[in-house]
């Protein structure tokens, strides 16, 4: 498996580069994020189903990585095909100036190790040598579910509140959007957790599994995800944004404060 982990990072590292040559001929950096989503989904789907001969583990998680690269790539690669480029990558785009293209090249090899890295929770789910079906694993496939479902949820509240005119330069401040500021990106964390539950138990390498849900917080909370976003939204929507997070949970979706004096 050591091989077989080390070939797929290596291939990860190829299709990033690829998604940087996409955006250079298109012109939008949000296709990234759309190849990043399908390269993991590849790279999880060799890890889970090789070596063989394929267990009923493996084949759940092979399924339950393929919904959830697909759901995800092809809604960005619909966003980056109908809508300007991803907020965040504008902003990187006028900060590095003539230097951009180098400096995302760079940027998306560091993209390639954290799938790298995160694809190890995928790998180890597989590969649990545990009996199936265990509760555990009921558990993983029902939070999965809830995963896919509510990011998918959360992306088309926000997509039907920016294609009505009426809220042009508002906040998206419903459905979803009313208990949490990035509910989108705390569906996506959750689903990793699904295959840190169907890796522990039962043998020690289960628990490296863990790394996944917490590496993609870290990444989500502090690093790509809310604060180069959020940075994005202060500029654009000024004192209303500031409002939104007074009184929205940035993460976790929890009752929104109560502004009444």
């Amino acid at each position: 498996m050591i091989a077989t982990f080390i070939a797929t990072a290596l291939l990860l590292s190829a299709i990033m580069a690829a998604g940087w040559a996409i955006q250079r001929t298109t012109g939008n950096s949000g296709w990234v994020d759309a190849v990043w989503s399908f390269g993991l989904g590849i790279a999880g789907l060799i890890l889970a189903l090789i070596p063989g001969p394929v267990t009923g583990r493996q084949i759940l998680v092979a399924i339950l990585i393929g919904v959830w690269s697909l759901r995800l790539g092809l809604y960005i690669a619909q966003r980056s095909m109908s809508g300007p480029e991803d907020a965040r990558y504008a902003a990187l785009r006028q900060e590095w100036g003539t230097r951009f293209q180098f400096r995302l090249f760079l940027f998306l090899q560091i993209q390639a190790l954290a799938a790298a890295l995160l694809s190890l929770s995928m790998m180890l789910a597989a590969h649990n040598p545990k009996p199936f079906p265990r509760l555990l694993d009921i558990a993983g496939l029902s939070i999965m579910a809830v995963a896919v479902a509510g990011e998918a949820i959360a992306d088309g509240q926000l997509r039907r509140f920016r294609k009505n005119p009426a809220n042009r330069g508002r906040v998206c401040d419903s459905g979803l959007w009313a208990w949490s500021r990035h509910p989108n990106y705390f569906f996506e964390w959750l689903g990793w957790i699904a295959y840190a539950l169907i890796a522990i138990g039962g043998w020690g390498w289960g628990l490296l599994a863990l790394s996944g849900p917490a590496f993609m917080y870290w990444l989500l909370v502090y690093v790509s995800g809310i604060p180069l976003l959020e940075q994005q939204m202060l500029k654009s929507r000024g004192d209303a944004y500031r409002t939104y997070q007074h009184r929205v949970s940035a993460f976790f979706p929890l009752p929104p404060k109560d502004e009444t004096p």
